[in-house]
């Protein structure tokens, strides 16, 4: 089993890509959606990583991806920047995920 990234930057790509870790580098929602796409088709793979940036370029298919529950493992995140998100990211996603307010 094995790794992937989709990135929307490329110092990101180059830190994965030198801990072994192929990907490859969108800019576009149709870029970000082709990549995912070819990536899932992938018979080996058990973890998508994505940016944040690029999972944003194309928000339904990470959705999506999340919600059939099989692998490949969805994982956003954050570039060298750091995360935009918000510091009640996590407590939402639960609640979201499962209907319990924590």
């Amino acid at each position: 089993m094995k790794a992937y990234l989709v990135s929307d930057n490329h110092d990101s790509l180059v830190g994965m890509r030198l801990a072994g870790i192929e990907g490859t580098l969108v800019h576009t929602p149709d870029a970000a959606y082709e990549a995912i796409s070819a990536a899932i088709k992938m018979r080996d793979l058990a973890i998508l990583a994505i940016t944040e940036g690029a999972a944003k370029l194309s928000p339904e298919i990470v959705q999506q991806l999340r919600e059939r529950g099989e692998l490949p493992l969805v994982v956003e995140i954050p570039d060298r920047f750091g995360t935009k998100r918000g510091p009640e990211f996590l407590t939402k996603y639960v609640q979201e995920a499962i209907g319990v307010k924590m």
